[in-house]
């Protein structure tokens, strides 16, 4: 009896998650189109309201989804296999979710922390807040004042300090599968509705090259907006208005970031982003610096392919599982989806920190 209900139960809890998944891009899409494109022309009074209305969205509202989303997609996942590594990555969400969106927004009385919870070269945003003319410290400053100013700067310096530290040590686990609010969540949180149309597609060569194409001309893009604000501050002549840059790096991060991820998740699979994700390429060094690594053991490796099948990243698992050597790929995030699919667990996700202190 209890099998016949576990079935039903899945495909429902499996039907909300996509409902969910939904209601969150159409709401930002919505929101953010009405933030990012009319709230500036419109009249104060109705400007405001859109502010406030996006800042509920992004961080009770999107709070709110990932405490259901990380529910439901264990006691989807939980009915299949092993979850360790999984539920892990969705505590860290939702407690990252809880600091950056509720904790410290009350505590610093300023609800757009979350601009600064990602380290360089992912926005210039902080670089922008030391530039008394560019438009977003100009906007800011009548609300937050220099001490609230201030305040958000410190906490993105500490941010990034987490962030890369934690790196070295944990490797991009850390950060693309535990912290990370902006694409990293919603792959983990929803992973099983995705993609919401279709069913899930494993990247051909061709697709992986276009990705990776992609991934370094972010960061080309992302190292010259970060490089053109550090020359300007320190008065370096430089061509190019502040004005300009900022708002075409706004068009970039609307466009090729925000509704990209958001295509993915619709049409493919809920790490597109994170193949092309600047910071992620950035982190991608320092995990290897930290020798991240899944570790495998051939003597235990029945070539299942699991491994393969669900590894979010399209990265050959298992040709290195069935001869016992440990691997290391720039594309991999550190989610562990592979050691918790191993039915024989022949697959472990180390650093040299996690080998030296844990014993892993």
């Amino acid at each position: 009896m209890k099998r016949n209900t576990e079935k039903p139960r899945s495909a429902w809890d499996l039907r909300i998650l996509k409902v969910i998944l939904w209601v969150y891009i159409v709401l930002c899409l919505i929101i953010a189109g009405l933030n990012y494109g009319y709230a500036s022309r419109a009249a104060p009074e109705i400007g405001q309201l859109i502010s406030r209305f996006w800042h509920f969205y992004e961080n009770w509202v999107k709070t709110v989804f990932i405490l259901i989303g990380s529910y439901l997609t264990i006691r989807i996942v939980n009915r299949t296999g092993k979850t360790t590594l999984r539920r892990r990555n969705l505590f860290g969400f939702i407690l990252a979710a809880l600091i950056v969106h509720i904790l410290l927004p009350v505590f610093l009385k300023n609800q757009e922390v979350y601009f600064f919870s990602m380290p360089l070269p992912w926005t210039t945003a902080p670089l922008q807040l030391l530039y008394e003319g560019s438009s977003f410290y100009q906007s800011r400053f009548p609300v937050w004042g220099a001490a609230g100013i201030s305040a958000v700067l410190i906490f993105y310096m500490i941010a990034s300090l987490v962030v890369v530290i934690g790196t070295l040590l944990f490797g991009r686990r850390w950060q693309c599968s535990t912290l990370c609010l902006f694409n990293g969540f919603a792959a983990e949180v929803f992973s099983p509705a995705m993609p919401l149309l279709g069913k899930k597609r494993i990247l051909k060569p061709l697709s992986l090259t276009i990705l990776t194409i992609a991934r370094w001309l972010f960061l080309a893009l992302a190292s010259f907006f970060t490089i053109w604000w550090i020359l300007f501050l320190a008065n370096v002549p430089i061509d190019g208005n502040p004005l300009v840059v900022a708002k075409v790096e706004n068009y970039i991060y609307l466009s090729g970031e925000l509704l990209m991820a958001m295509f993915f998740w619709v049409a493919f699979f809920g790490r597109g982003y994170c193949y092309y994700c600047p910071l992620g390429t950035v982190l991608s060094f320092l995990a290897r610096a930290g020798n991240q690594q899944i570790v495998t053991n051939r003597n235990e490796c029945i070539q299942c392919g699991r491994c393969n099948r669900v590894c979010p990243m399209a990265i050959d698992i298992m040709t290195w599982a069935k001869v016992g050597e440990p691997l290391w790929h720039s594309r991999c995030v550190g989610c562990g989806h592979c050691v918790d699919a191993c039915p024989t667990e022949t697959l472990a996700y180390s650093t040299r920190f996690l080998q030296r202190f844990t014993g892993q």
